[in-house]
């Protein structure tokens, strides 16, 4: 065979493993096709550049997908559109499975997001006066805590304790200083003046600029009842074992990751590093008490 056929029959195997590594190669300013892509509800913050940089030194290509609507980044997860998502708590992914009949699992914590009371009228709970009304959030999930929380701060008294499943309906009106109004959780800021106190997540606090100084009364971040709502990297079961996603895991409590992010939430978020094993035990119960109808 002359060298120049031997080059001719050689050339179409180089073209195909050029534009073989031509195609697997991520364009600029794009994403890899390997890139692990994780379910975010606040990809424009800060620590998420930390993050990145941090998982990219350590050879995995993270890919953030931002969702402003909570109600797509499960089942995104679930039909492969994303390999985790990280922006719920364990009560919220109990709620999804139970309703949905699906096996999503928690495979490392994040932070728990304290739940404040704010009041523009009144400086410490004790000043609330018998009679007077606390807004809270009506979704089930965000009712529920803010009852717990208005237990724990002696303004209601709730059946049998309360549960994560509590509603209004469950004040012991008899024993109780204050009435609830629920409403949409984006509006309990804007109750305020009108009402002695309102429960208000996080991120319409800071919309609504309600400041630290107007918290009167938040729950404890270490407390049992906190528990449920321990924010989460989540997977699909079949991959909760994956050591790429465990390194994720690692990364995000690394120090100057932690630092970051304590640099963008202060007072209002509290790191938590449980184990994978046990946020899935806790997730399995809250399963179990949501399908048992809170018995």
């Amino acid at each position: 065979m002359t060298s120049r056929l031997r080059s001719l029959l050689l050339l179409p195997v180089l073209l195909a493993v050029v534009m073989a590594a031509a195609c697997a190669a991520p364009s600029e300013g794009g994403s890899s096709a390997s890139a692990v892509r994780i379910g975010v509800a606040d990809g424009s913050e800060a620590y998420w550049q930390v993050f990145t940089q941090k998982a990219k030194a350590a050879g995995i290509d993270v890919e953030l997908v931002n969702f402003t609507d909570y109600n797509q980044p499960n089942p995104a997860l679930a039909q492969k559109q994303l390999q985790l998502n990280q922006f719920q708590h364990m009560q919220y992914l109990a709620n999804y499975n139970v309703k949905n009949n699906d096996t999503l699992v928690p495979i490392g914590a994040t932070a728990v997001y304290p739940l404040p009371l704010y009041s523009v009228k009144h400086t410490s709970v004790a000043d609330i006066p018998a009679g007077g009304q606390v807004a809270i959030p009506n979704d089930p999930t965000n009712q529920a805590r803010a009852l717990l929380l208005l237990q724990a701060a002696k303004l209601i008294t709730l059946k049998g304790g309360g549960t994560t499943l509590s509603t209004p309906g469950d004040i012991e009106t008899a024993a109780s200083k204050v009435t609830v109004v629920p409403v949409d959780a984006a509006q309990t800021a804007a109750n305020l003046p009108s009402v002695d106190g309102a429960i208000v997540n996080n991120n319409y606090a800071v919309a609504a600029k309600l400041g630290p100084d107007k918290v009167i009364f938040s729950d404890d971040p270490n407390s049992d009842t906190a528990k449920p709502y321990i924010n989460l990297f989540v997977s699909r079961a079949e991959e909760k074992d994956n050591p790429t996603y465990q390194r994720l895991v690692a990364i995000y409590h690394e120090p100057e990751v932690e630092a970051a992010f304590k640099a963008e939430y202060g007072s209002s978020a509290a790191l938590k590093n449980n184990s994978a094993a046990d946020l899935q035990g806790t997730t399995t119960s809250l399963e179990d008490t949501i399908r048992k109808g809170g018995a």
